[in-house]
């Protein structure tokens, strides 16, 4: 265990502003003052000034949870003066001292895995399993990165110049406003943060409103780890306003964000009249090949782990599988069969594998691809929406003859909708893959080490797993290209996106040099 522990009955109830209003009753949690109703800022539980809230409901029964308040511009604008101001004595702290308050932090996401899972199904609706595993993996980036800041090195150069020495310094950028998603609502937080205050950064959370109690758990903890008031803030409030504003502000000097393409070029265009730091983590349309060599059994089994994870709500989501016209009949046969096994419902009951979809706007957005790839001559071999066990559940489904023409080819469409689609070669499967705006992900399944490495190489992906479901990490440099995003999270590039590099030319006393 880290040393900067204590009892957190001492500070749980710190500013809090009055009882919170709770409706989801069958939340029961060993610590129930994980589950708070308030934003964060400056180390203080804060009301709407406003009067505005917004409910959160359990997507898997409707139940509403809680309320959240909507801040106002000035609020928001107290966050950003917070941030500021921790910033000064934050960054001044050596490396090893954000370290300890950092893996301080870990130690208590570990402790409380529980509560914090149980919070992440009950507002996001992942099985109980997943999210116990989210928390974990979120915590691995707080553990890593206390510990890559403290690798954050500088260096020396050469001197060209007289009587002089050269080097570089790596110095924090300052506030960094973080706006993350509702699919993984832990880990796209900690794997930002830990990053941004292991570099010296103070932080503005932005969690989505469907999924904010995971990121006030995360609060909660930080302030029993005695991270500093200031340096870790969650704002809550209607997107377009604060994103709006933390674009605009001059103070905030990174914005890291995950989430949609669209919403990415907005927030890419509203930050640069101030010249932001920015990094996106975008949208993915992952092409699954399956090669003429592999056994379909196989290869099936790693495309439904790979297409289904998170109820098909997942960046890395297998959308498009292609798979070589000599074994494709045989690999849907037993695509079928495991879709067959996978038990569809709450995800607080036990061997779930898909929970439902985040609401209602998502069932009709998969249930729009569905039927446009129908009318353009897929054909629909499994999905039965019958048997669909609540109004925000979609089953499992699986379209055949899929094309570039249709919606289930172009979008990415963030449910558990698989398409499938024959190909000849290795050159036609490498043109159908690049075929998509995107670029996060791709899978590759063929043990032909010569048709390996022509995929490598040809594939327009920022990450490409080979023979693998599991891709990601601490120690991964993750991120996408083309319109997928800029920059990578995780892995030693995962500091950088908030950090400068200050160059020093230091001269001996007395001596006169030029350019």
């Amino acid at each position: 265990m880290h040393a900067i522990r204590h009892d957190p009955s001492g500070t749980a109830l710190k500013a809090t502003p009055g009882p919170a209003r709770f409706s989801g009753g069958s939340m029961k949690l060993n610590d129930p003052r994980l589950l708070r109703q308030y934003a964060y800022i400056d180390g203080k539980w804060t009301h709407g000034d406003g009067g505005r809230e917004e409910a959160v409901v359990d997507p898997a029964t409707g139940e509403v949870l809680g309320h959240i308040p909507w801040l106002e511009a000035p609020q928001l604008r107290g966050a950003v003066d917070a941030a500021d101001s921790a910033f000064v004595q934050w960054r001044a702290l050596r490396a090893d001292e954000r370290a300890e308050r950092l893996l301080a932090w870990y130690d208590l996401l570990i402790e409380h895995r529980e509560d914090l899972a149980i919070i992440m199904t009950r507002e996001q609706g992942k099985p109980l399993p997943d999210a116990r595993g989210e928390v974990e993996y979120g915590a691995s980036f707080i553990k890593w990165f206390a510990e890559e800041g403290k690798r954050t090195f500088g260096q020396t150069i050469p001197s060209h110049i007289p009587n002089a020495a050269l080097g570089t310094l790596k110095e924090p950028v300052g506030v960094a406003a973080l706006i993350t998603p509702w699919n993984f609502p832990l880990a796209m937080i900690t794997r930002k943060a830990a990053a941004a205050m292991a570099a010296g950064c103070t932080v503005i959370v932005k969690p989505a409103g469907e999924t904010p109690f995971s990121a006030l758990a995360l609060a909660e903890l930080a302030e029993r780890a005695e991270i500093p008031a200031g340096v870790f803030n969650v704002v809550l409030g209607e997107p377009a306003e604060v994103s709006q504003l933390l674009c605009d502000e001059d103070r905030v000097k990174a914005l890291s964000f995950t989430g949609s393409t669209r919403v990415g070029r907005l927030l890419l265009e509203q930050s640069a009249n101030s010249v932001k730091r920015v990094s996106l983590e975008l949208g993915g349309n992952a092409p699954f090949i399956v090669g003429p060599d592999m056994d379909p059994a196989e290869a099936a089994r790693a495309a439904v782990a790979a297409k289904f994870q998170t109820s098909g709500q997942d960046c890395l989501a297998a959308n498009r599988v292609l798979v070589h016209e000599s074994i494709h009949d045989e690999f849907v046969e037993q695509f079928v069969a495991c879709m067959e096994a996978l038990k569809v419902g709450n995800g607080l009951v036990t061997n779930i594998d898909l929970g439902p979809l985040i609401h209602q706007q998502a069932v009709e957005k998969a249930a729009a691809i569905v039927d446009d790839a129908i009318s353009r001559g897929a054909t629909l071999v499994h999905g039965d929406q019958s048997m669909a066990p609540g109004p925000n559940f979609f089953m499992p489904t699986l379209l055949t003859g899929v094309t570039p023409y249709m919606k289930v080819w172009r979008e990415e469409n963030f449910s558990p909708v698989a398409g499938i689609t024959a190909y000849k070669d290795d050159d036609e499967v490498i043109k159908l893959a690049n075929d998509t705006e995107y670029g996060l992900a791709a899978y590759v399944y063929t043990h032909d080490i010569r048709r390996i490495w022509k995929l490598l190489r040809a594939l327009e992906y920022g990450m490409v797993a080979i023979n693998s479901v599991k891709m990601t990490g601490p120690p991964v440099p993750f991120g996408g290209v083309k319109q997928s995003g800029l920059g990578r999270e995780g892995g030693t590039a995962g500091i950088e996106e908030y950090l400068e590099t200050k160059y020093y030319c230091l001269g001996a006393l007395g001596s006169v040099s030029g350019s």
